[in-house]
């Protein structure tokens, strides 16, 4: 059943904006009302259903291929379907047909108003943070399942592909997949996988997807002849990560801006002597129902909302730190926690606060 607070934010909305109905035809937003999927392509903006909302009931729009099995696998049976013969025009021409107007949709419809999705999707529901955690778990569990046999003579690709498979098993989609060997993680901050071997340390990176939401994770795995800086890097970017979050928790009980956040992390990349280290990779910010909701820049003026997941990614060359990081007015929690993974204590700069956070896994 779909979350009464969501449709409260839908009546919000529709009161707001002087709409008469709203359309979410993304696979994100869909999943967002619906708890369902409704992708079966990846190829343009819209899946093979729409759901909208009138202020008084949830309707779903598809063809006549996708309805039964999407009420049978996907949405709750408490929505309204719509089905059109698949022949007779696109998903558009078929909410246009039964849309309650002025409508707005997630979408570029010709006869559909564009819509602000921040607005209904931030800060989390009750309902998200509890698929959250289970989503940040499984995630983590899924990463460091591959990590735990990682072999110096591993190709990327090889690791790459476990990785599609662990989190597919667990029913976790994976837009985001990478895998970087000591070589290429000295060079790039974004390491695709190739048919390049491991070597002498590996990281591995992920985002996962379940019913709309996104877990962001990395894990490190080395070998005993892997860089002699490597310990002291991975320590150091652990924490700017944990600065990231002390700064988020504080400035989001201020009513301050993603800027503000990143005035902290690029504070906290001075302070431990790697200075303008943060110009050479973007260093994360909200997760959502996008891979990032927003990302932090020194002009970044998008306010942050609580409660809400985070994914800090600070890097310096060669190592990584990221995680999802559930903050909210009470406190932070750490929703992909380490399993079988070693863990270190790292101390936010300029604070006081302490994250347990995956150490190094040294092999």
């Amino acid at each position: 059943m779909t979350e009464q607070a969501k449709l409260d934010r839908l009546d919000t909305y529709l009161a707001t904006n002087d709409l008469k109905s709203i359309w979410f035809a993304t696979p994100p937003m869909f999943a967002w009302l619906t708890g369902g999927d409704n992708l079966v392509a990846r190829e343009g903006d819209a899946g093979v259903a729409a759901v909208g909302y009138d202020g008084e009931e949830v309707t779903v729009v598809t063809s006549t291929i996708e309805g039964q099995r999407l009420l049978d696998e996907e949405i709750d049976t408490d929505v309204q379907l719509v089905e059109r013969p698949w022949h007779e025009g696109d998903l558009e021409d078929a909410v246009a047909a039964v849309a309650p107007t002025p409508a707005a949709a997630d979408v570029a419809w010709e006869e559909f108003e564009s819509i602000d999705r921040s607005a209904v999707t931030q800060p989390l529901t009750d309902g998200d943070v509890e698929r959250y955690r289970g989503l940040g778990r499984e995630t983590a569990a899924a990463v460091e399942e591959v990590a735990l046999g990682v072999s110096p003579a591993d190709t990327e690709r090889e690791l790459a592909a476990q990785l599609h498979y662990q989190l597919q098993r667990r029913g976790i989609d994976s837009p985001v997949v990478l895998v970087g060997s000591a070589d290429r993680l000295q060079r790039y901050r974004h390491f695709t996988p190739t048919d390049v071997e491991v070597g002498s340390y590996a990281v591995l990176t992920v985002v996962g997807v379940r019913h709309g939401l996104n877990a962001a994770v990395s894990r490190t795995v080395a070998f005993d002849n892997a860089p002699d800086w490597l310990a002291d890097r991975y320590a150091d970017v652990s924490r700017v990560a944990a600065t990231a979050a002390a700064a988020t928790r504080r400035v989001g009980g201020d009513d301050g801006t993603a800027a503000d956040v990143f005035e902290s992390i690029r504070g906290a990349y001075e302070e431990l002597g790697y200075v303008n280290e943060w110009e050479n990779h973007h260093q994360g910010g909200a997760l959502g129902y996008a891979s990032r909701e927003w990302t932090a820049t020194p002009g970044n003026r998008t306010p942050v909302e609580l409660p809400m997941a985070f994914g800090w990614n600070p890097t310096v060359a060669g190592a990584k730190s990221e995680d999802t990081v559930l903050v909210t007015a009470d406190g932070l929690e750490v929703l992909s926690t380490p399993g079988e993974f070693p863990t270190m204590t790292a101390e936010a700069v300029g604070s006081d606060l302490t994250l347990t956070l995956p150490d190094v896994l040294w092999k």
